[in-house]
């Protein structure tokens, strides 16, 4: 679960092109399938949603087989990071930003 949110977060950072996001929900976890030390696990996101201050992430692992290069999903969730200022408050995401990732369905 560290890994989740660790990876989620830098692409939060990214999304946000900032690095001060922090976890604000983590969604349920049903892990599918277990993992063993070892085996490669890849993380991948994308975004759901942006709002004023935060985004909301889908997320999932999936476990990496080298022999056959198939990848079966292990869990996936959804993540919610905030941007904070120095003092660790909110602040809002760019406008740009949230242009750029804007639902194409609020402008029909």
């Amino acid at each position: 679960m560290a890994w989740l949110d660790e990876a989620a977060a830098a692409f939060a950072a990214q999304v946000a092109d900032t690095p001060r996001m922090v976890t604000r929900h983590i969604g349920g976890l049903t892990f599918e399938r277990p993992c063993r030390p070892g085996q490669i696990i890849k993380i991948y996101g994308e975004v759901d949603k942006i709002g004023k201050t935060s985004i909301t992430l889908n997320i999932e692992a999936r476990r990496h087989s080298v022999y056959n290069g198939t990848q079966r999903l292990v869990v996936s969730t959804q993540m919610t990071f905030v941007r904070i200022d120095g003092d660790g408050e909110a602040i809002p995401i760019s406008e740009r930003v949230r242009l750029k990732y804007r639902n194409p369905k609020d402008f029909t």
